[in-house]
């Protein structure tokens, strides 16, 4: 099936308005049948897909992208077989659509309740990661949305096979195909017109860096719920034990330095600098990281690089790490209010006091305590996928599930009462 190329702008977000209101009745089992099928095409057009994303890789190197945003542009079989493996999980998930939020019936016997209802068309705009294409369209189906998707010049090969995939097996078990689009073929342009489509998209989804859903937040005609960049952090305490912040900074630093969980920057209280830096500092120079580090940290580590005001508001996305020496948990929680992008902060403590506070006192969307930062994700979380990790107040905050892909609607049922 032809993802929509000849089809007009207009034409594709209509059939997307009109195909979300036949999922928005379909059961559970219809839409269970599709994700199925997902998973099964992703197999079997494995080799088309790697094909489109290998000529995706090689446009991206000619034209400079960074090792950041190659490596989240790449497939290979083994982030193939993982989408299938979430797709698979996702099906596996209870149906969030019809479930009673809350309830009441009046003394009158009116019954009254608030129950989950799909948002209707969602739009994506992000870049260089086909993976979304395939999370996003996903969570949307099982949570009856239809989906219009942005993906950007850098990977619009590889998410036109991976739509057409999506759109084959929607239209196998008799949904309709319009309810995963593509954009991509119209640039730029596209996106603009999709942050203005108010009326015709409900809600807009924004990943990649801040400068892009920073003009999709403020450019926007319709609602958005933002995504964050990460410039995250890990406090290490003054009781923190060394082995587990070697392990936790090594973890949430080099096993995938390109994604927004990742840390970006380590808080060291100064009465454990000298006990915990050797080691953590070594371990992270051992696997390639450039340490960035204030003036306390060059003296422990010389070669650390100078860490300039800039850097601490920075999403390296690199294997780049910045490292600051403060007097204790008031100084440490007084840097993340100033530079975090409000994502994931950890702190490592054998403190229950300190890590108490730590868990009220800092304010982004997921603080953790002895944990890695990488365990932000829709999958680790338990919901097979994500459509981001939300960093506003609004309705979701933090990865996002078939839930937060949910509105809700008030159902009232009455025998003739009538208000007196």
């Amino acid at each position: 099936m032809d993802p929509g190329h000849g089809v007009s702008f207009d034409e594709r977000l209509l059939r997307a308005r009109d195909a979300s209101r036949e999922l928005a009745t379909a059961s559970g089992d219809l839409k269970n049948a599709a994700l199925e099928a997902m998973a099964t095409g992703l197999a079997n057009a494995s080799e088309k897909i790697l094909a489109a994303n290998a000529k995706d890789l090689e446009n991206g190197r000619v034209n400079e992208l960074s090792a950041g945003l190659l490596d989240r542009l790449r497939l290979d079989d083994a982030r193939l077989a993982a989408l299938s493996t979430a797709i698979r999980e996702i099906a596996a998930l209870t149906d969030p659509i019809g479930q009673s939020v809350r309830g009441s019936r009046l003394p009158n016997g009116v019954r009254i309740d608030q129950i989950r209802v799909p948002f209707g068309v969602v739009g994506a705009i992000y870049e260089a990661r086909p993976n979304v294409t395939v999370d996003i369209a996903a969570l949307a189906i099982k949570s009856g949305n239809a989906v219009v998707l942005r993906g950007g010049s850098a990977a619009e090969n590889t998410n036109g096979q991976l739509v057409e995939v999506i759109q084959d097996a929607l239209g196998s078990v008799g949904l309709p195909s319009g309810a995963a689009q593509t954009i991509d073929e119209f640039g730029r342009d596209g996106a603009t017109r999709l942050m203005q489509a108010r009326g015709l998209v409900d809600v807009l989804v924004p990943r990649g860096s801040a400068s892009l859903i920073q003009t999709v937040v403020t450019e926007s005609r319709v609602p958005v719920i933002e995504t964050g960049a990460g410039v995250v952090h890990i406090y290490l305490d003054e009781t923190a034990r060394e082995d587990w912040a070697t392990d936790i900074v090594h973890n949430a630093k080099v096993q995938r330095p390109s994604v927004c969980n990742a840390v970006e920057t380590v808080l060291v209280h100064a009465a454990a600098a000298e006990k915990l830096l050797p080691g953590v500092l070594r371990k992270l120079a051992d696997s390639g990281v450039t340490i960035h580090g204030d003036e306390v940290t060059r003296s422990i580590w010389p070669d650390a690089l100078v860490a300039t005001g800039d850097d601490w508001a920075t999403e390296h996305m690199s294997l780049d790490i910045c490292v600051r020496v403060v007097e204790g948990l008031d100084e440490a929680i007084e840097h993340i209010r100033t530079y975090s992008t409000g994502h994931t902060e950890s702190i490592i403590t054998e403190s229950v006091s300190n890590a108490e506070r730590f868990l009220a006192e800092v304010d982004s969307a997921v603080v953790m305590v002895n944990a890695s930062t990488r365990f932000t994700d829709g999958g680790e979380f338990g919901f097979g996928a994500e459509v981001g990790i939300s960093t506003q107040k609004l309705h979701a905050r933090g990865p996002m599930g078939v839930s937060e892909l949910t509105s809700t609607k008030w159902t009232v049922r009455g025998t003739g009462q009538v208000r007196s």
